[in-house]
């Protein structure tokens, strides 16, 4: 990103928005401003892999696409990159429409955080999109809270840990095992 960026002396617009390109950063426009988050680590991108796989086949055989970082847009001026999104969409273009997204979800990182647990989730409830799932990484392992949009807020549906599966008719049917999010590659 140019340092002309960051001199833009006015709100964003989608229009200026989209015009950025593909960039190496995860950049998001919220109300006028870009957020800005440098690529996620290998351990993030690892669980949002195969979280993502995990979803596929139940996904595609309710007839819904999962898709990794594409453009959310939950309002106009609002476009946020969620780590996965689950939408009765197609493959077309470069933005997926809130009322497409079933599920969106989010791998929460340390630099992060609050804006996982406290902004985004607020943005998507305000969207309505029915169904949240946040995963968390306590202490080197993971842990899935999947929320349910109830009254324009979340409310925690379920927490799944090490050793259980996280089983969910809603918005599909799919069964994510937390220990297949623990795979890890070692060098010998």
């Amino acid at each position: 990103m140019s340092v002309a960026v960051l001199e833009h002396p006015e709100p964003w617009s989608e229009d200026e928005y989209f015009a950025l390109g593909e960039t190496s950063n995860r950049i998001e426009l919220i109300d006028g401003s870009l957020w800005v988050s440098p690529a996620p680590s290998k351990r993030h991108q690892h669980i949002a892999f195969l979280l993502a796989m995990g979803l596929y086949t139940a996904a595609e055989q309710s007839g819904l696409l999962v898709l990794q970082d594409v453009n959310l847009r939950l309002a106009g001026g609002r476009i946020l990159q969620p780590d996965i999104v689950v939408a009765d969409t197609d493959d077309i273009g470069t933005t997926v429409e809130a009322g497409e997204a079933k599920l969106v979800v989010e791998v929460v990182s340390p630099s992060n955080a609050g804006t996982d647990r406290l902004l985004k989730p607020q943005l998507y409830a305000a969207a309505g999109i029915a169904w949240y799932l946040r995963v968390e990484q306590p202490q080197d392992t993971v842990e899935l809270h999947l929320h349910k949009l109830v009254d324009g807020h979340y409310a925690l549906a379920e927490v799944v840990r090490p050793g259980q599966t996280l089983a969910s008719d809603e918005p599909f049917p799919f069964k994510l095992e937390v220990a297949a999010l623990l795979r890890r590659r070692h060098r010998d």
